[in-house]
């Protein structure tokens, strides 16, 4: 009797945090790719990251991963979650205000519902999913569609932010049905530093550490990243992985857009003008529909 609200308790504290504190990092990144280079910018976050939740993971007792099998879903997991979903919207949010990136990233919801058909745990759509999806890609079609003429450039930034919810949903789905061993925190902690790797590697390869410069701003950025957004918020994601059905994890997909939209307007100054309202709304409408649980198996 006791374990059943503490649990809930610990349920609503992790999806509080990935709500409101994943909702604020569009905004940090969008100051930190103001003077810090991409790859390296997201690399210094997750290395940092990583090596702070697995030295906390060691000091609560958690063990290192063992064996290949969970070494290669940590892996797969960090390419996917963060090097490819995370560097993406990076790398767009150098041209994508956080408000709109926020809302592009939402589609990672219709992209759990799409990706979650597939395979032989698929579940098959609702009628209401299946309406929820079509109305929140054309949702995302109205969001990016130009107010006068097309900027190639932008539109590719803006197209690296959309995808970057389909390497987001195929990541957590793979981690779902592969069902790891290792603790949460320490494969969070695992999946930071691998990714912190590769993403600082790229950034090398690209000759990045020229344009590397400290400003106050985006320095304050990178450590609201570091201790807040990884540290915190996705070690709370990789707990509610494994603790909650994926309708229900997929709800943080249209909160943490309202959040970023407010900070956005509030502290720099970002809006959303015409048809991008529009836009906002029936993204939002299409990820509820899709989110919200089933009235019965059949349905």
């Amino acid at each position: 009797m006791t374990r059943e609200p503490r649990w809930r308790w610990k349920v609503a504290s992790a999806f509080a945090i990935v709500y409101f504190v994943w909702g604020s990092t569009y905004l940090a990144i969008r100051v930190g790719v103001g003077a810090l280079p991409p790859a390296l910018f997201a690399g210094a976050r997750f290395a940092a990251a990583g090596i702070l939740l697995a030295a906390y993971a060691r000091f609560t007792g958690q063990a290192f991963p063992r064996g290949r099998a969970e070494w290669i879903t940590i892996l797969v997991a960090a390419l996917f979650l963060l090097v490819g979903a995370n560097g993406l919207v990076v790398w767009g949010e150098q041209w994508v205000p956080s408000n709109q990136a926020a809302l592009l990233a939402a589609s990672v919801a219709l992209w759990l519902a799409g990706l979650g058909t597939l395979g032989p745990r698929g579940e098959a759509l609702s009628g209401r999913q299946a309406s929820g999806l079509a109305l929140g890609f054309a949702g995302v079609a109205v969001l990016v569609w130009p107010r006068d003429s097309l900027v190639l450039e932008h539109f590719g930034a803006q197209l690296a932010v959309l995808l970057a919810g389909l390497s987001w949903a195929a990541g957590s789905i793979y981690v779902k049905r592969r069902q790891p061993v290792t603790p949460p925190l320490m494969s969070a902690a695992m999946q930071s530093l691998t990714a912190g790797i590769v993403l600082a590697a790229l950034g090398l390869l690209d000759g990045e550490p020229g344009r590397w410069v400290w400003e106050p701003h985006s320095t304050i950025a990178l450590l609201y990243l570091i201790v807040f957004g990884s540290c915190l918020a996705y070690a709370a994601y990789v707990w509610l992985l494994h603790e909650v059905s994926p309708s229900a994890l997929g709800t943080y997909a249209y909160v943490n857009p309202a959040v970023a939209v407010v900070l956005g307007n509030l502290l720099l100054g970002e809006t959303l003008a015409g048809l991008k309202w529009l836009g906002m709304a029936i993204i939002l409408l299409g990820v509820i529909l899709v989110s919200l649980p089933r009235s019965d198996s059949r349905s």
